[in-house]
């Protein structure tokens, strides 16, 4: 019987081990395949950069290539083709330059430089659409953006020689950063970059006329006015907006350092159980977001109520002159577009978001980032031409309802003084913008009046 025993112990004992031998290879046979997807998702990845860095150097060479010719172009036909190629191509540049993964300084200023020669060029090209000649200052900035472009481009393929040569991997810099990225270039790169540096803060001053606006290279923030504050400060801030007396606790979600507003965020439980959630710039202390989400079952009050209250609101916030534009609305809740007003000119850039409840009138939430960016007293009196004028360049069938001055944003982030006429052709609205400097046709909107709202496209 012992024997019988025994015999079946050892039987369940090479069982177990073969079990576990079992086990073990597979693990090790998971773990290889693992390691061979990893392997291959490496290389995966590392193709993908490769691609977008010779994208960047392919178009940066057609950048220097379009400006080398916008230089001896003597036809506005042609300048105006070349200059568009010199903005397309930037633009492309730009594209592939953001998939790298890279955040250094030297890759800053190269980002820099392709948005500065796009928006110049495209401006020189609309300059070139209406006959005009470009001046002595226009070819200078032209040459200078060359040369900056030709020390650019002997520079990323400088960096081309270190990527051939296995001394930069993309890889490492995902992981370290600007660290892994000033190790493992050359010296020649490292040099060719300290060159560009100091080379572009002789071209990053230039001042354009037309399209480019120095704010885009200097990224002033003109309605982010007063000193800097700390949290506690701006948890003060918080309590004055809200209303100390309605808070029953304030928690701190801390400094949002690298949003386009750096601020101090929080969330606040009222004494109704609500929760709303805030920033406070820390430039300023100045309200930047505020929400407060509950649901709305009822509309009761009327657009133009909706307007006043929104209005009413912002004068007691410290924005006052604020004039209502658009509106969209959605689930009992109506979202107002407030831009300044000065002396009657409508200056659109400056523009500040409400929400408004539609049951009982109620704030529900605000967002400043557009007049924190751009609110300053412009200069209105630059009108050159009058506004019967501008009339002139309007479509004969154009019926207007309405005209007045504005300043309107652009694509490449100035501003320009305009005309600004309302109006209709057969059953479609428009919004004609006319320069009310040299007469020239800047921007037509349609306007959709849809059962959410009147919006723009």
């Amino acid at each position: 019987m012992n024997k019988v025993q025994d015999w079946i112990h050892r039987l369940k004992k090479g069982h177990m081990l073969s079990v576990i031998g079992v086990f073990l290879i597979i693990i090790i046979a998971l773990g290889i395949i693992l390691y061979q997807k990893e392997v291959q998702a490496k290389q995966v990845s590392e193709n993908t950069y490769n691609m977008a860095f010779y994208e960047l150097v392919d178009y940066v060479e057609n950048v220097e290539t379009y400006l080398a010719k916008s230089l001896i172009s003597t036809t506005a036909e042609q300048g105006a083709e070349t200059l568009t190629n010199v903005w397309r191509e930037a633009n492309m540049a730009q594209t592939y330059l953001s998939r790298l993964p890279i955040e250094s300084q030297e890759l800053e200023n190269t980002q820099k430089f392709l948005n500065q020669v796009s928006d110049y060029s495209y401006s020189l090209s609309r300059k070139n659409i209406y006959n005009e000649d470009l001046s002595e200052e226009d070819l200078k900035n032209l040459k200078d953006l060359h040369n900056y472009s030709i020390d650019l481009e002997n520079t990323l393929n400088q960096l081309s020689e270190d990527l051939n040569s296995g001394r930069i991997k993309w890889g490492e810099l995902t992981k370290k950063g600007n660290t892994a990225f000033a190790q493992q270039v050359s010296t020649e790169s490292q040099e060719g970059f300290s060159s560009l540096e100091e080379n572009f803060h002789e071209y990053s001053g230039l001042i354009y006329d037309g399209a480019f606006s120095e704010h885009i290279t200097n990224q002033e923030k003109k309605g982010l006015t007063g000193e800097e504050i700390d949290e506690e400060k701006a948890q003060e801030k918080v309590q004055e907006f809200i209303g100390k007396d309605q808070i029953k606790e304030i928690s701190k979600l801390g400094l949002s350092e690298n949003a386009t507003i750096p601020a101090y965020g929080f969330t606040i439980q009222t004494n109704q159980d609500e929760t709303i959630n805030i920033s406070i710039s820390k430039t300023g202390g100045h309200i930047v977001y505020m929400n407060h989400d509950r649901e709305v079952n009822s509309e009761i009050i009327s657009q133009e109520e909706a307007n006043n209250k929104g209005k009413e609101y912002l004068t007691q916030k410290g924005f006052p002159n604020m004039k209502e534009t658009y509106y969209l609305k959605q689930e009992g809740i109506m979202t107002i577009n407030y831009a300044y007003n000065q002396d009657n000119v409508v200056m659109y850039p400056d523009l500040i978001k409400v929400k408004i409840a539609l049951d009982n009138g109620e704030i529900l939430g605000i967002e400043t980032t557009g007049y924190l960016n751009n609110h300053t007293q412009r200069d209105i009196t630059t009108v050159q031409i009058t506004k019967e004028e501008a009339k002139k360049t309007l479509n004969k069938e154009l019926n207007i309802q309405s005209e007045g001055l504005a300043y309107i944003p652009t694509e490449w982030k100035s501003e320009i003084l305009c005309y600004e006429f309302k109006g209709k052709v057969d059953d479609k609205e428009f919004l004609v913008y006319i320069n009310a400097e040299n007469g020239r046709e800047e921007d037509i909107l349609v306007i959709k009046d849809t059962p959410n709202g009147v919006l723009t496209m």
